[in-house]
């Protein structure tokens, strides 16, 4: 299976172009005001109208008000939404649009019995638990604790770079790749070269 690559973070339309140009599959946009690849909706949506076909713009909320949700994907048709926080299916299948679910994977968990809360959803994005932090934690999770035979496409995220995302892509076969701080030059900034080198990873590893 081909995987797919999401390039999370994005904050400047050449950084978008670039990823996209490099075979990118999806681009993540951050509307949570504490990140620091915090986008405006405005300056979001002024991106994806340049992007071009068959490429899903993403917009990733914690927590948020039904409002802070509807300023970004009123702006645009295109939008897929991925939820971070705490919400329940029935906040995120409110809003209409398809949808992903991120959840911070900890031992204990029972991944399984986690993923069936949403049945609604596209996908689940699993990333790794950090007290505290809803995500972009850079840290990578214990990949043995996914099951086999999941009830929904897998999202696999954290502390994936270009130096192991080859390993994860044999080890887990996700549907697809998440990756913000493993391919930028700072926060918010994207490396062409670690963008380049990581989808090349993902897709021919």
């Amino acid at each position: 299976m081909n995987c797919r690559v999401k390039i999370c973070g994005i904050t400047n339309l050449d950084d978008a172009l670039m990823a996209c140009q490099h075979g990118a599959d999806a681009l993540g946009f951050v509307f949570y005001e504490k990140s620091p690849r915090y986008i405006s909706p405005e300056k979001a949506n002024e991106i994806v109208q340049a992007l071009p076909p068959f490429v899903v713009p993403v917009a990733l909320f914690v927590n948020a008000t039904n409002e802070e949700v509807y300023s970004v994907v009123d702006g645009g048709s295109r939008w897929m939404i991925q939820f971070h926080g705490d919400e329940s299916e029935s906040q995120c299948i409110s809003f209409q649009r398809p949808y992903m679910k991120a959840l911070r994977v900890k031992e204990s968990d029972n991944i399984s019995a986690l993923v069936d809360e949403y049945p609604s959803a596209s996908a689940i994005l699993l990333d790794a638990y950090k007290k505290g932090v809803p995500g972009g934690t850079g840290e990578v999770f214990d990949w043995a604790l996914i099951p086999e035979g999941l009830s929904k496409p897998i999202v696999l995220a954290g502390g994936l770079d270009a130096t192991n995302v080859k390993s994860a892509v044999k080890q887990v076969s996700p549907y697809a790749v998440d990756v913000s701080g493993g391919v930028e030059l700072s926060k918010g900034l994207k490396s062409e070269s670690k963008v380049k080198e990581f989808i090349s990873g993902a897709k021919r590893g």
